[in-house]
């Protein structure tokens, strides 16, 4: 899931333009610091190529070519940038892979993805934020099947539930592989394979005879799917400049967080009134279609690859070997690239009281949205004698709460321009931010949360309307995303070197918190009661919730302490 994505809640940076030298006459250029675009929950935003330009003298050319990487899950990612190898400079000091580099040709290349018109690029972006809201959505469709799939294969709530856990699971895991993948062959390619098994796996979810053909199903499905969360953001920030990002991002931030409460009010009326195997036939129906889509509409935008494309075309048209995109002399394989995806965020998990603090507030708020997948079914179906479908639609209190709180968008920009401005002020370079400034909105929605959770709780009473805890939810759901928000864009300001390690630190601990909690949900509601049971949820996001307060007052002074995050 992602953050909503402006300059309050995105930290990206504009791509540099970049041309294809000339082996007649070849451009001086001017040396530039290094930029990456960070990504960001719900996906990356785009992983970006820079370069330190060079300055030639005497028809000397010396150049140093940096390559930072940025990817992760979706739930979230790593800038490499900090250790990358710089290709061999002969003993001048030249570069020899620099002259016959190949890059953009100045900042009209039509190959550039940001070139692209505006059109197409809106056609893009709704597709891939339908794949994210179509696989987060199938997480939770799951959660209405129980009462079927329990009376038909004659196993526990639980056994079933086990379905929504590994699917969940899935999703934190498959990023991991998924986006250092994207790195090397592309976007599409990884578009195309994982949503094509993503489909796949879907039909034996449908025809199962047997808990345990749901399960490994589900599980694999959960792998496939998780593409869309580690590598589809990175594909908005690809084809958008810096300031044109907020209205896409935004939409694409939105599309992940629609799906777990858009789940249960679909399959509310289709498990009413249906087979349980019909979820998944239109789950079928709706993802072959979203393939289609993405096969016809969806280009390849990864800058990377596509200078490697280039590279290919000019070394064919030229019939020169030298001719070579960046990518191609990177000496990290693909391997190494994996395995540095795998260990590093669970370096940050353990090392850094930051990291650690904030990845755990928000895990245990993922944790409470999917408990409440089964806690919904059992207030309502008891308390106010709701039928299925009406169930499904008591989740709409969810779903409007995160778009209120996707709306405040705006003012908490408004708010990270004042405390820059503030900063000005003060002394500090113009411009200037600190990582603290991100994290307001997780500050209002630490205070959100346990309100909406309290209120839930202690209104989930026959005696007192339906509406009323829905509402309640609605408060919860605002201060989540709201937390959400503040402590993704936190992370990546305060580890910029390691943005992509921090959320997938922050994606891991959140899927694996919401693939626990909804296994003890039905027993500590039943056996608590519904009002104490929201009760202890409520109370350990009030010992949570000082975090971001603490991080915004004294973050600069632990960072300047810290071994990974930025002490400026």
């Amino acid at each position: 899931m992602a953050a909503a994505q402006s300059d309050s809640t995105l930290a990206a940076s504009e791509e540099p333009p970049y041309s294809i030298p000339n082996p007649e006459k070849h451009t001086s250029e001017v040396e530039d610091k290094e930029e990456a675009d960070i990504p960001v929950e719900g996906g990356a935003a785009a992983p970006d190529l820079s370069s330190r330009r060079s300055i030639r003298s005497g028809g000397v050319k010396s150049s140093s070519l940096h390559r930072s990487r940025s990817y992760g899950d979706g739930h979230g990612y790593t800038a490499f940038g900090d250790d990358e190898e710089a290709p061999a400079k002969n003993e001048k000091g030249e570069d020899p892979e620099t002259e016959f580099e190949v890059q953009w040709e100045g900042d009209n290349d039509p190959m550039n993805p940001r070139n692209m018109s505006k059109g197409r690029k809106w056609i893009v972006v709704a597709i891939v934020s339908a794949g994210s809201t179509c696989v987060t959505c199938t997480s939770s469709m799951y959660t209405l099947t129980y009462g079927q799939i329990t009376e038909e294969w004659h196993v526990s709530r639980v056994v079933a539930t086990l379905g929504l856990s590994l699917f969940v699971m899935g999703l934190g895991i498959g990023p991991m592989v998924l986006g250092p993948l994207s790195e090397f062959y592309g976007r599409r390619p990884i578009y195309v394979f994982s949503f094509f098994f993503f489909l796949i796996w879907l039909i034996p979810c449908a025809l199962a005879k047997n808990i345990a053909t749901e399960l490994v199903a589900r599980f694999i499905d959960g792998l496939a799917g998780s593409a869309f969360l580690s590598v589809a953001g990175g594909t908005v920030g690809d084809m958008f400049a810096r300031n044109e990002l907020q209205a896409p991002m935004m939409i694409f931030t939105a599309s992940p967080f629609v799906g777990p409460p858009l789940g249960p009010m679909v399959a509310g009326f289709i498990n009413q009134y249906t087979t349980w195997r019909w979820t998944f036939y239109v789950l079928i129906i709706w993802s072959a279609v979203m393939l289609g889509l993405i096969a016809a509409f969806v280009p390849e935008t990864y800058h990377p690859v596509i200078l490697r494309h280039k590279a290919m075309k000019i070394r064919k048209q030229t019939r020169e070997e030298k001719w070579k995109a960046p990518i191609e002399v990177m000496q990290r394989s693909i391997l190494q690239t994996i395995i540095r995806s795998c260990y590093r965020p669970f370096m940050l998990l353990t090392l850094e009281p930051m990291c650690l603090n904030l990845c755990l507030f928000s895990a245990l708020l993922l944790g409470v949205l999917y408990l409440f997948f089964g806690a919904f079914e059992i207030v309502f179906t008891d308390n106010h004698g709701f039928e299925l479908w009406q169930v499904g639609l008591s989740f709409l209190g969810l779903l409007v709460g995160q778009l209120v709180a996707i709306a405040t968008d705006p003012l908490w920009h408004k708010n990270y321009i004042r405390l820059v401005e503030n900063r000005e002020k003060n002394g500090g370079e113009p411009g200037g931010s600190e990582p603290e400034y991100r994290l307001p909105p997780a500050i209002a929605g630490a205070i959100l949360v346990p309100v909406g959770l309290f209120w839930f709780a202690w209104t989930t009473y026959s005696s007192v309307h339906w509406i009323v805890p829905i509402i309640g939810s609605g408060v919860f759901a605002a201060g989540m995303l709201l937390v959400f928000s503040g402590v993704f864009t936190f992370l990546v300001d305060a580890y910029p070197l390691y943005a992509a390690s921090a959320l997938a630190a922050n994606s891991f601990a959140r899927s694996s918190f919401a693939a626990a909690f909804p296994l003890f949900g039905d027993q500590m509601y039943n056996k608590l009661g519904f009002q104490w049971a929201t009760t202890l949820l409520a109370l350990l996001t009030v010992i949570m919730a000082p975090f971001p307060y603490i991080f915004f007052r004294y973050g600069k002074r632990i960072r300047g302490t810290s071994r990974f995050a930025s002490g400026r």
